[in-house]
């Protein structure tokens, strides 16, 4: 395990929408001992970064549901759109998949992965931009109720799924990818973002 830095620990903190309260009473410290250790007056013992960390993980894991780290709107394509400018969107957008849908926020009929569009235009050579992105989507990315738990979406995507859309009241509204809970629970992460 990294041992998380202050600032690592403070920002992880802010993700979580904890007080430092909060996380001192699920740590067994003090509050003001949380708050010298972020404000980086004091040098406190790895193991008490690692039991901070450690409270802050769980919280994560077990407190936290799909809603509270989804990234929305979603960007989709839908079946008919050229394979053209789906890459382009996938591109310009630093995304490695597209859900592909119907309409905003209805049925989830496939995704687009990047290794689609390169097998498509290495494969079909001057006839891949007449594609769609039907023409060579990939299944569709699973579908999470709001309300699961985060820990429960980090063991699907450790299992080798990219993304998982999230669904409310029978519309898809949101999409958590690895990098979504990478930077929740991995504290090199808070530095980046």
């Amino acid at each position: 395990m990294p041992i998380p830095t202050p600032e690592e620990l403070r920002m992880l903190r802010i993700k979580a929408g904890l007080t430092q309260s909060e996380v001192a009473r699920r740590a067994g410290v003090s509050q003001s001992l949380i708050a010298r250790i972020e404000a980086g007056k004091v040098n406190p013992r790895v193991s008490t970064l690692i039991r901070i960390y450690s409270a802050l993980k769980s919280f994560v894991e077990d407190e936290l549901t799909a809603c509270d780290v989804m990234s929305y709107p979603v960007v989709f394509v839908k079946p008919q759109t050229s394979l053209v400018e789906a890459a382009k969107i996938m591109w310009e957008k630093g995304f490695s998949q597209l859900p592909v849908m119907r309409d905003e926020n209805s049925e989830n009929v496939g995704t687009l992965f990047d290794d689609d569009i390169l097998t498509a235009f290495m494969h079909e050579g001057d006839r891949a931009p007449q594609l769609t992105v039907a023409d060579v989507m990939s299944d569709p990315l699973p579908i999470v109720p709001c309300g699961t738990k985060v820990r429960i979406i980090a063991r699907m995507l450790g299992k080798g799924i990219p993304a998982v859309l999230v669904e409310q009241e029978m519309r898809v509204v949101g999409i958590i990818t690895k990098s979504d809970i990478a930077k929740l629970l991995l504290p090199e992460y808070s530095r980046k973002t």
